[in-house]
């Protein structure tokens, strides 16, 4: 009886440590994101020479009623959710920030990838995020408490989901 009482006790305990173990996880995967990386599904290889800027499809979305579907588009990565890396920020040639998600969160960036430049494939369209969202990726984002609070209404924006991104420079 002792010896079962033993081995439930040892069993505990490395469950509990693998827990642990796996608590420390959670956050954006590590990595350098260098020239070639691809996250996701990865990206078509025509995708480099067919990316529109992000101009290209601010004009392309307003044309199209809204929505572009398997779209490519290069620029520049401004932000990366520092909790999980399941969201970035990418510039406009206007200094501007379109947002971006990972298709059905399936995957995640290391936050390496601020500054790159990336190609992204996916589907973009023109949105109005709500006070509360904007307010949830600013604390993702570690904003300061004033710059939270300074959100005061829903605002349209590019929202871009992302079937793959790749580093290119």
């Amino acid at each position: 009886m002792k010896f079962k009482a033993l081995l439930l006790a040892a069993a505990l305990s490395t469950s509990a440590l693998a827990f642990a173990q796996e608590s420390k996880k959670f956050g954006p995967p590590a990595g350098n994101a260098v020239i070639g990386d691809t996250y996701g599904g990865g990206i078509a290889s025509n995708a480099e020479s067919k990316a529109v800027s992000v101009e290209k499809l601010s004009k392309k979305l307003k044309k199209d009623n809204k929505k572009a579907e398997n779209i490519a588009v290069k620029g520049k990565v401004t932000d990366v959710c520092e909790k999980k890396g399941c969201w970035l920020t990418i510039q406009t040639e206007d200094n501007s920030q379109f947002f971006v998600k990972m298709k059905d969160y399936a995957f995640f960036v290391p936050t390496a990838l601020k500054g790159k430049n990336v190609v992204l494939e996916g589907t973009a369209e023109r949105k109005v995020t709500s006070v509360d969202e904007q307010k949830h990726y600013a604390e993702d984002a570690k904003k300061p408490q004033a710059e939270i609070d300074a959100i005061t209404a829903p605002k349209e924006e590019i929202r871009f989901v992302a079937n793959g991104i790749k580093v290119v420079d």
